[in-house]
């Protein structure tokens, strides 16, 4: 029986000498590493007590919102500054060469609520951990973190330090 990392493409020397890309849609593009993804991130939230998911953009919307719909949960977005059309929060976060800023909507959790976040990749974590803030910035409770990928060189577990984190693939390198 073939596991996720099976569907997934690396490819050498993309977008730099010396990265090893692995390639996410070499898994969706597939109807069998698809359902197996999704499953075995599912997987991961059983017996969970959590009440919303938050899918990050882009494609931690891939993986979460069909895993909100299996778990009849709502999803919500967190997408980069100037996409959402009602009232935000705002987290500005540092990246390699400068910063980004993500936002929620203000009124897509309420205080209270136990929120898993969803993204298919944890590099460095600095866009998690942002996302993470900005859903207890709204007084709730991060209660797991859940990727289809992590790049261990780049230890993104680190800034992430407190929270409950799963991946179903870990590669050692960057």
């Amino acid at each position: 029986m073939k596991k996720v990392e099976d569907y997934v493409i690396t490819i050498p020397d993309f977008p730099k000498p010396g990265i090893m890309f692995r390639d996410v849609t070499s898994v969706l593009v597939d109807p069998d590493g698809l359902k197996l993804a999704i499953d075995e991130m599912q997987k991961r939230l059983e017996g969970l007590d959590f009440d919303a998911i938050v899918g990050l953009e882009s494609r931690g919307f891939l993986f979460g919102m069909p895993i909100a719909y299996n778990m009849h949960k709502p999803f919500v977005l967190v997408r980069k500054k100037g996409k959402l059309p009602r009232a935000t929060v705002q987290k500005e976060y540092d990246l390699e060469y400068g910063s980004a800023v993500i936002e929620i909507h203000r009124d897509d959790l309420k205080p209270g609520q136990k929120v898993v976040l969803i993204d298919d990749l944890i590099a460095t974590g600095g866009t998690v951990k942002a996302a993470a803030e900005l859903v207890e910035e709204l007084g709730c409770e991060v209660v797991k973190m859940v990727f289809l990928m992590e790049l261990e060189g780049l230890e993104g577990r680190k800034k992430l330090e407190g929270y409950d984190v799963e991946s179903v693939i870990s590669y050692e390198g960057k």
